[in-house]
């Protein structure tokens, strides 16, 4: 059937030209007054820092310390030139505290022969050197009473990523010398765990109170044969510890996490340089945790060196060990 076209009223031809002709004027000026207004930019993926490298430094800070700040995390180390580890440190995706106390990664109690070396490497003297690399290089004064000498390298590995190297030299022959490392955390991180052997698999065990108020893990037997041999009965603040598990895995690692900030602490350590792991229950008001390094025999003349990674990752309620 053919088409038919109604035919339209006189004058609206003219007026649908005419109104065509305002449209094409109205969109003109319309793209000229956009040309004048500012523009919001476009979201765009951010170009990749190539300055990371710069930020993976501890600058000193006039004070014989040092300062540093990746982007991540920020803190003192050394702070006011005392014989500490990293302190004022702060996560700052989240602007959670990490530290209390006497900071983390700072080296505590010392044990050779059957002695134990003052009340903790924290009150002796040292003094901290910058690195060409950008490293912070600890050194303890010598001391005629001590038969060893003690440093200590930390540096900025990523930006969530720290880590500490110590070293000593026996002047005399050391029998299961230990430097035991501190780190004491915010009251958040009220959460601590770590991976040991359980009867068929491997699994973590979270440092909970009936497990003991304090706390150690020890590599193997012989480690806790160590850890049994005195040293924790020497004055000042003897310490008896409950060893609820051994150590399990390829690499030592220790946990804290605050559950309301989203931010887990993780320690890894080669079993070679780490013989036990220790800890109060977990929200005891240390909030700490430490680490047991060498724990060998050394010749005079003898040097020997232990390095501590500390990670620090977001969205901890995903991580190994999500449930206490």
């Amino acid at each position: 059937m053919a088409t038919r076209f109604r035919r339209c009223p006189r004058g609206w031809g003219q007026r649908l030209a005419l109104l065509g002709w305002l449209g094409l004027l109205t969109s003109l000026a319309g793209a000229e007054t956009d040309r004048s207004r500012p523009v919001a930019p476009r979201t765009v993926p951010a170009a990749p820092d190539t300055d990371v490298k710069a930020r993976l430094r501890f600058e000193p800070d006039g004070l014989g310390g040092f300062v540093f700040h990746t982007g991540v995390l920020r803190g003192r180390l050394h702070a006011g030139g005392a014989s500490l580890g990293l302190t004022e440190v702060v996560h700052e995706p989240t602007g959670a505290r990490l530290d209390q106390s006497k900071g983390l990664l700072s080296a505590y109690r010392v044990f050779a022969n059957g002695r134990r070396f003052g009340a903790g490497a924290w009150d002796w003297p040292s003094v901290a050197t910058a690195r060409e690399e950008g490293s912070v290089e600890v050194r303890w004064v010598e001391d005629p009473e001590r038969p060893f000498s003690l440093r200590a390298v930390y540096r900025i590995l990523r930006p969530a990523i720290l880590s500490v190297e110590l070293g000593v030299g026996a002047r005399e022959p050391l029998r299961g010398f230990e430097v035991f490392l501190a780190s004491y955390f915010d009251p958040a991180f009220s959460n601590a765990f770590v991976l040991v052997k359980g009867p068929r698999d491997d699994v973590f065990a979270h440092a909970t109170r009936e497990r003991g108020e304090w706390q150690m893990y020890p590599r193997d037997a012989a480690a806790r044969a160590l850890a049994e041999d005195g040293r924790w009965q020497l004055e000042p603040h003897p310490v008896t510890w409950s060893f609820p598990a051994e150590l399990a895995g390829p690499v030592i690692r220790a946990h804290r996490r605050a559950w309301g900030r989203g931010v887990l602490a993780t320690f890894d350590a080669t079993p070679e340089d780490c013989f036990a792991l220790a800890m109060p229950h977990q929200t005891e008001p240390h909030y700490s945790i430490y680490l047991s390094l060498l724990g060998r025999n050394l010749a005079a003349g003898q040097e020997a060196r232990a390095r501590v990674n500390l990670v620090i990752t977001g969205a901890a309620g995903t991580a190994a060990g999500a449930s206490p």
